[in-house]
């Protein structure tokens, strides 16, 4: 016990010491500054009690039930938007849903992201795999967890909106070349802004209300053309419920090839992105 007080004590007057830096070079100084700093840490700081993120301790379980909770969510909310705004003839409007994916996803973010990281997105999946920001045989069960909730969610607007046949689908509405090259460039924009917040430490606890932003201006902007899906997901399961596959194709290509593009874009800006990146954001 005495060891141990004459050790603390040490390190107690070591700390205090470091601030006499009196009339030596500013880079002495700055150098005491910094040890000080290291002091203070290890002394009053137990790194073991540290709180880490959570996915570092979620299970494969959790993660998927998170996937799984979330996308049921925001297509169940975000479609069934769609689907009033055509039974009431334009009520809630085109911008109006818009709106609404943006909040889910927001809404989302915060709610999972710290223990799935809140994708909802096979695309999004997809990308942070191929950055390595997590493990590929996580994958399969993130897609599968994504793509059940969404068609849960279709069957469950399906029964409760009778008789609106169509449950919030995607068709490209400006035609099959311009709906393609649409969803690659949206969702390109869309994995470029998930990468640059979720490695830009300024934006911190903002990062969901920048992702969601970008989801409701590209949204809104093209949606009356390629309906701006930007996630496979939000796709195939309205059209598993409403039996309608039309173009179909170009909402599983398009988000793949543009998340791809969008995230390796920014890696090829941050060399040092791999190693700093969090695993966050998520896509409608």
């Amino acid at each position: 016990m005495e060891v141990q007080s004459s050790d603390k004590s040490l390190k107690h007057q070591n700390f205090i010491n470091s601030f006499s830096i009196k009339d030596e070079p500013v880079v002495g100084n700055y150098n005491k500054l910094h040890h000080s700093l290291d002091l203070v840490h290890s002394e009053f700081v137990d790194k073991e009690k540290l709180p880490g993120p959570a996915q570092q301790y979620a299970s494969l379980f959790q993660k998927a039930a998170a996937e799984m909770i979330s996308t049921f969510i925001l297509v169940f909310v975000g479609c069934g938007a769609a689907m009033v705004d055509t039974e009431t003839h334009g009520k809630i409007t085109g911008n109006g849903v818009a709106a609404t994916f943006g909040l889910l996803v927001l809404m989302m973010i915060y709610s999972v992201g710290h223990i799935s990281g809140a994708h909802m997105n096979p695309a999004v999946t997809f990308a942070f795999a191929s950055l390595q920001q997590i493990p590929w045989v996580q994958v399969p069960v993130y897609i599968f967890s994504q793509l059940a909730a969404s068609i849960c969610a279709s069957l469950a607007l399906k029964e409760l909106l009778k008789p609106v046949e169509l449950v919030g689908i995607t068709h490209p509405a400006g035609g099959i070349v311009r709906s393609l090259v649409l969803e690659i460039l949206l969702t390109y924009i869309l994995m470029f802004v998930i990468t640059s917040v979720s490695n830009n430490p300024s934006v911190g606890d903002l990062s969901g209300l920048v992702v969601a932003c970008t989801i409701a201006v590209n949204s809104i902007f093209g949606g009356p053309i390629s309906g701006a899906s930007m996630n496979p997901a939000r796709t195939i399961g309205p059209a598993i419920a409403s039996n309608s596959y039309t173009g179909i194709w170009i909402y599983i290509l398009g988000p793949a090839l543009g998340a791809l593009g969008g995230a390796w874009s920014f890696k090829l800006l941050n060399p040092r992105a791999q190693k700093n990146q969090k695993t966050m954001p998520s896509s409608i």
